[in-house]
């Protein structure tokens, strides 16, 4: 096999030379005059997403005396698009769905007006076109929108420097247009596949197969009309630069062409992988059995059973390795993108899921931290409730005679999502109301943050809290994640950060 680094670094090079030319700044900005960042008294990193509509609701001011006064911020993260309010026909539903999952949820600071809303957005920049020439993928439109409400972006960026924040973009690493999850996606053939060629069928995430080179070659080129056009930011956040394992299926891909080719190009027996794989899926839906869910519920937590899986089906182990790899190449071509547009001083922080779904989704936290400047660990633990539920739903019903206490507790170890044996059933794990407290352990979260800091070795870990739940069990889990992460946290989203929240903020990491 290639030797890892060599294929790695000459796929960087060659997706360089075929960039173009850095334009001139489309909106004639400058960075933002300098202001000595922001320090708390700890240290730590404090950085709040705070998504444009936002902005537009409560005005600028009001965010920014919320992040500083309120939470003692050191750092905001918005996206390059703005957004206005739409009917259900022609709209999206704001806060996300999740697949259906989470629609009991609804948004704890009114956008608008409203704690669900249908909406419309569009970019708040206007993209520089001859950067995508040639791509399948083109940036959305500058509309009558972008006119009228998109230069509060910019404003904004400029307004938190002076306050001594670090500003960074969050964009999706692999959802073309990529300024918002819910809005976009890849053509078929750029969807990652199942062993058997198929689709993946129903999905949470759109994420594009990250061994497009379209799908890639697109986000090189927003990469660098966000870096000219926005030079005051201090960086990029990228969400999903991975598999994302919201459901069973998406364990199992990626089988499509451009997989098949840069696995050849890697050295990897790709028919093997896809035998086994395929083999090891067919059998999860409709030859499990309880014997095999007992393992996973001893105090090895089913360690030794997954490692003589892997030992007799080495080509399951390949198949985890290759793609960490494509992760891994994937995050490379950022950072070379962004030294290549003069930006080396920029940063670029993945987002990522916590262990063990990183070995799912390709994510190894010491392969990518080479390229990073830091890893947002995602502690969001009403995701984890409904992927169990996912999962453990998939699986019943493929397997029907599956004692379903056992299969539950099963994941539950397997997942790591709990410092016990976990509830009973998987209705017990549905999607929580925004008043239902999260199924989740303290030590399995610290667990995470600490497993995922161990192998970025130098590189900071932020545990990335989420907002969503009521109060008490809120500060519950910003404690533990502020006590789990030496180096600091994001905190996901200012939608679900009441007034109280962002005063229990402020209360919990100043200890």
């Amino acid at each position: 096999m290639p030797d890892r680094r060599t294929f790695l670094h000459a796929a960087a090079a060659a997706s360089a030379a075929q960039a173009l030319p850095v334009a001139l700044h489309a909106q004639d900005t400058a960075p933002a005059s300098a202001t000595t960042p922001r320090t708390r008294p700890d240290g730590k990193f404090l950085g709040v997403t705070v998504l444009p509509e936002y902005i537009q609701s409560e005005g600028i001011e009001g965010v920014l005396d919320n992040l500083i006064n309120r939470v003692g911020a050191t750092a905001v993260a918005t996206s390059p698009y703005v957004m206005a309010e739409a009917d259900q026909e022609t709209g999206n539903r704001e806060p996300p769905a999740d697949a259906g999952a989470g629609a009991v949820r609804l948004l704890d600071r009114p956008l608008f007006g409203k704690r669900e809303v249908w909406v419309t957005t569009a970019p708040s920049f206007v993209p520089d076109q001859p950067l995508y020439k040639g791509l399948r993928y083109q940036p959305a439109p500058a509309t009558e929108l972008t006119q009228k409400e998109g230069p509060i972006v910019g404003k904004f960026v400029e307004a938190a420097r002076k306050a001594g924040l670090k500003v960074y973009f969050q964009i999706q690493a692999a959802i073309p247009p990529g300024y918002r999850v819910q809005f976009g996606g890849p053509v078929d053939e750029d969807t990652p596949r199942l062993p058997d060629g198929s689709l993946p069928g129903k999905r949470v995430s759109k994420n594009g197969t990250l061994s497009s080179p379209e799908i890639i070659g697109y986000e090189h080129a927003l990469i660098r009309d966000l870096l000219q056009q926005y030079p005051g930011i201090h960086g990029i956040r990228f969400d999903w630069p991975e598999y994302p394992p919201y459901l069973l299926n998406s364990c199992f891909v990626d089988f499509g062409v451009h997989a098949q080719a840069d696995a050849e190009k890697m050295g990897y027996d790709f028919e093997r992988m896809r035998r086994e794989v395929g083999d090891f899926y067919t059998y999860l839906h409709g030859s499990l059995k309880n014997r095999d869910l007992r393992p996973f519920t001893q105090r090895d937590g089913g360690r030794f059973a997954l490692i003589r899986l892997l030992s007799d089906h080495p080509g399951i182990g390949d198949f985890l390795r290759f793609k960490a790899e494509i992760v891994e190449r994937t995050v490379a071509g950022f950072r070379k993108v962004f030294d290549d547009s003069g930006a080396q001083d920029k940063e670029v922080m993945p987002n990522a899921f916590p262990p063990p779904w990183t070995l799912a989704t390709g994510l190894d936290f010491g392969r990518v931290a080479p390229y990073s400047s830091a890893i947002s660990a995602k502690l969001y633990t009403m995701h984890w409730m409904m992927i169990l539920n996912f999962y453990g739903t998939q699986l019943m019903e493929a397997n029907p005679k599956l004692d379903e206490k056992l299969l539950t507790h099963a994941l539950v170890r397997l997942l790591d999502i709990d410092d016990g044996p976990g509830l009973d059933t998987l209705a017990a794990y549905a999607y929580p109301g925004p008043d239902q407290p999260h199924a989740a352990g303290e030590h399995a979260m610290t667990r995470k943050i600490r497993q995922a800091q161990a192998e970025a070795g130098q590189t900071p870990i932020y545990a990335l809290a989420h907002g969503y739940g009521p109060d008490e069990d809120f500060a519950k889990r910003l404690e533990t994640a502020w006590q789990a992460s030496p180096h600091g946290i994001w905190i996901n989203r200012y939608a679900y950060l009441t007034d109280r929240k962002l005063d229990l903020v402020g209360e919990v990491t100043k200890g």
